[in-house]
C-alpha cells in the first residue's frame, strides 16, 4: 500500500473513531440526564469570601460562578444566579468550590437596621413569592420601598386562572433568596395589616403564583 493511501486510510479511521466517541458521549449524557434529572444552573464559590464581605457586582463577578449539574445533586436552597446574592453578606466564611446556599447569606447589620416602625396596625409578615430575583439587588440599595402583591390562581376548568391585586402599595421590609432550590421562590417580608396577611397566607396554599411588583 502506498504512503498516500495509508495516510488516507488513517484519516478515515480517525474520523470514524471521532464519530463513535461523540455518539458514546451523547448516549452517556442522555443516560445521566435520565438517571439523575435534567441539568440545572447552580452558583458555586469560585474564590473565598469572608463573613464581613457585602456582595456587590464586583465581588459576584470575581468570586461567584454558575455551573450546570444534574437536578438530583443540587442541594436545597442553592442559588441559581449570582444576582440573587447581590447586597447580601455571608454568615460565615465561604470556601472556594462549594455551593452557595441561601441559608449562608444574610442582610448584615445594615439590613437589620433598615426597617422602621410600622403604622396603621401593620406587622411584618414573610411570604413566598415568585419572580422576585431582580428585586434582591434593587431592595438592597433601598431602591424599592413599597410593592403591589398580585395573585394568580390555578385554572378552574378549561379557562385560564384569575390574576388580581391582593394588596396594594405595602411596605417591603426585606427580600432574600428562599429555600426552594434553583428557580424557586423568594422570601419577602412585607408590612401587612391583619386582613392582608390572612388573605396572602391563604393565597400561598391555593394560588399558582404570588408576585410582588415595585410601586411607581
Amino acid at each position: 500500500m502506498s504512503r498516500r493511501r495509508r495516510s488516507l486510510l488513517f484519516g478515515v479511521l480517525a474520523l470514524l473513531a471521532a464519530a463513535a466517541a461523540a455518539a458514546i458521549a451523547d448516549g452517556y449524557g442522555t443516560s445521566v440526564a435520565r438517571g439523575y434529572g435534567p441539568l440545572r444552573p447552580v452558583v458555586v464559590v469560585a474564590a473565598e469570601l469572608g463573613p464581613a464581605t457585602r456582595i456587590g457586582p464586583r465581588e459576584a463577578e470575581r468570586a461567584l460562578a454558575v455551573r450546570r449539574v444534574p437536578e438530583r445533586f443540587v442541594p436545597a436552597g442553592a442559588l441559581s444566579s449570582p444576582l440573587q446574592a447581590l447586597g447580601l453578606v455571608p454568615r460565615g466564611r465561604l470556601t472556594a468550590g462549594s455551593y452557595l446556599l441561601a441559608a449562608q447569606l444574610g442582610r448584615g447589620r445594615r439590613g437589620r437596621e433598615r426597617p422602621g416602625p410600622l403604622s396603621g396596625g401593620r406587622r411584618p409578615v414573610e411570604i413566598s413569592v415568585s419572580g422576585a430575583g431582580a428585586l434582591l439587588a434593587a431592595e438592597a440599595t433601598g431602591a424599592v420601598g413599597a410593592v403591589d402583591v398580585v395573585v394568580t390562581t390555578e385554572p378552574n376548568g378549561p379557562g385560564p386562572g384569575r390574576t388580581y391585586l391582593a394588596a396594594a402599595s405595602v411596605p417591603l421590609l426585606d427580600v432574600r433568596p428562599g429555600t426552594e432550590g434553583p428557580g424557586g421562590l423568594t422570601a419577602a417580608t412585607l408590612g401587612l395589616t391583619r386582613r392582608q396577611a390572612l388573605r396572602l397566607i391563604a393565597a400561598e396554599s391555593f394560588a399558582r403564583k404570588v408576585t410582588i411588583l415595585p410601586v411607581g
